[in-house]
């Protein structure tokens, strides 16, 4: 097992109602005039925006609201609330939503305790990211876990570019989680999030590191079966409280660090996926799972017995055979997003057919331009990347 430090300062409210403790912990967490970021209206719809304005309000908290946050959450929506925040004078970001409006209010945050710098310059590594904000966050979609992470996603449209910041400014003050918010997301929406989930610890677990921390693997390997048993059950009934709560909490636990503790993360898949989501403006759980079985193959004889591992202990496949086991794994893993409704391919995910120069553009920019390779399980340059792209094209 590798050496590592662990820092996961995020206070967790859990629980039917706890939406209701949101004024006493903006409070705790010192705030006095608080910007609120949210998409774009399902928490106006279902009354939650007025409920906790109004209890903020009550306690004597100044709120402004900073609503639609889109899907790929926009680097103009992000600019525009560090300009909404720095003239209300906010000193407090509160999410109420998912990863998108989560990741928003990341960013929105940065920009405020830095007045001076554009915020996509910390995106690019241009400017050294050294303050931010407090964030806290009312969680109503189980998903990208950015209530408890140390990442945060934007996109820049104009240059259709999707890129990822990761520090400990990013992790939220607390995280209020209730799992009735989440009874009324379309299945799409639920069905997004347990991909996330999924690939969140997926990326983890196939590790260069192969067989050399048991820990993590097991939590990884609990998380994988406990998703996959619950998934289809929330899918089923929206308003099983206990396959929720068990969704949502895979959610955090899967991106808040731990299950690639002591070893190296890949990541190879969230960074295919974001080009897609850059370019085409696709749901980011969707460009996942679109891009994991090209990849799985890809990679696949980089080490055969890892594939093997995961196929036995998370999805019971009983093959003595090595490489029999672990294909097996990856036809198992596509027929399960299947199952949810998820691509596996660029037809399905929407986009149609590329032509090669798309392709190609798309793996130029996922090696930042020829600036990097791409992963650790087994690294990958543009023309890999490529082929992978090429695999899901059809």
């Amino acid at each position: 097992m590798q050496g590592f430090t662990y820092f996961t300062p995020t206070e967790i409210v859990f629980g039917p109602g706890v939406e209701s403790q949101t004024a006493a912990m903006v409070k705790k967490h010192g705030g006095t005039k608080v910007l609120i970021v949210y998409g774009t209206g399902s928490v106006i719809k279902s009354g939650l925006l007025e409920k906790i304005t109004a209890q903020l309000q009550g306690e004597g908290i100044e709120c402004l609201h900073h609503g639609g946050a889109t899907p790929n959450p926009h680097l103009s929506f992000a600019r525009a609330g560090v300009k909404a925040a720095l003239t209300f004078g906010a000193d407090f970001i509160l999410a109420i939503g998912g990863g998108s409006a989560i990741d928003a209010a990341k960013a929105i945050a940065h920009g405020t305790a830095s007045p001076g710098t554009d915020i996509w310059k910390f995106w690019l590594r241009e400017e050294p990211l050294t303050k931010s904000l407090p964030v806290g966050v009312v969680l109503t979609i189980s998903a990208a876990g950015s209530e408890t992470s140390s990442s945060a996603v934007i996109t820049n449209t104009e240059e259709g570019l999707k890129r990822g910041l990761n520090t400990d400014f990013n992790r939220p003050r607390f995280a209020i989680m209730n799992p009735e918010l989440t009874y009324t997301l379309p299945k799409y929406h639920i069905s997004c999030g347990i991909a996330d989930i999924i690939m969140h610890t997926l990326d983890r677990y196939f590790s260069p590191e192969d067989n050399q921390n048991e820990m993590s693997d097991k939590i990884s390997e609990a998380l994988l079966r406990v998703v996959m048993k619950n998934g289809p059950l929330v899918l089923e009934n929206p308003e099983n409280y206990k396959a929720q709560s068990e969704i949502m909490w895979a959610g955090s636990l899967s991106h808040n660090g731990i299950c690639g503790l002591g070893r190296t993360m890949d990541f190879s898949v969230h960074q295919l996926g974001h080009e897609l989501g850059g370019r085409f403006d696709v749901a980011h759980g969707a460009s996942l799972t679109t891009m994991w079985g090209s990849w799985a193959r890809y990679c696949f004889e980089t080490n055969i017995f890892r594939f093997a591992r995961y196929a036995r202990k998370v999805l019971g496949q009983t093959s003595k055979n090595e490489y029999t086991a672990g294909m097996e794994g990856v036809h198992i893993t596509e027929a399960f997003f299947k199952s949810i409704e998820m691509p596996t391919c660029f037809t399905e995910l929407g986009i149609g057919v590329q032509s090669d120069e798309v392709l190609e553009q798309m793996a130029d920019s996922c090696v930042h331009f020829g600036k990097r390779l791409v992963g650790s399980f087994k690294p990958l340059d543009k023309e890999a990347i490529f082929k992978i792209y090429k695999a899901a094209n059809k």
